[in-house]
């Protein structure tokens, strides 16, 4: 599981640094390629997890976090060795979450854990890719976080402002009381029809 959690967390890093390389919609578009890979290669991502495991699993879903966030850290600092505009537009992403403090920061990744669970549910209850395909830029243009994607962001900014201490936990809690919602809503046996 740890080899495939960090293949996840690549793949969710690579999407990361097309949303920075182009910005924008385009950007949000371009990130789609991460949460695509993950479901049809079927490896673990945290956001991706965290509505379908059960408490007694809470260890498995740290472990998957804790790999995801590893790959995503070496390709930021990859990212912010290489420079350019891509690092100047992490910072701006970066300066930009840290001012919405850790409140609003929770808020805006239970956005983002709802949105990416159910886009996660549904294509595997169908098999179909527009969930994921339409759920991401969603996300991303409603000014939602995602934990494991703002790992690239951060290490590419090469921002260690104390803020995070605050800002980070409350991405990763929020993300998952996110992923939860559709658990808590829907009856057990629901199914798409």
């Amino acid at each position: 599981m740890n080899r495939q959690s960090i293949f996840a967390g690549i793949l969710i890093g690579l999407g990361a640094c097309g949303y920075l390389a182009l910005g924008g919609i385009p950007g949000a578009v371009i990130f789609a390629f991460g949460l695509v890979g993950v479901v049809l290669s079927g490896t673990p991502l945290y956001t991706g997890r965290a509505g379908v495991m059960e408490f007694n699993q809470i260890p498995d879903l740290v472990k998957i976090w804790f790999f995801n966030i590893l790959a995503c850290a070496v390709i930021g600092l990859i990212m912010w060795s290489l420079g350019g505009e891509s690092v100047e537009r992490a910072k701006t992403v970066v300066a930009g979450r840290l001012a919405q403090g850790p409140w609003r920061s929770f808020l805006r990744a239970m956005g983002c854990g709802l949105i990416i669970d159910i886009a996660c549910w549904m294509y595997r209850s169908t098999k179909n890719l527009a969930p994921v395909l339409f759920g991401v830029p969603l996300f991303i243009v409603c000014g939602f976080y995602h934990s494991i994607a703002d790992v690239v962001y951060i290490f590419a900014a090469g921002n260690w402002d104390t803020g995070l201490l605050w800002y980070y936990p409350m991405i990763v809690l929020g993300n998952y009381a996110g992923c939860n919602i559709r658990r808590a809503v829907l009856p057990k046996d629901f199914t798409i029809k």
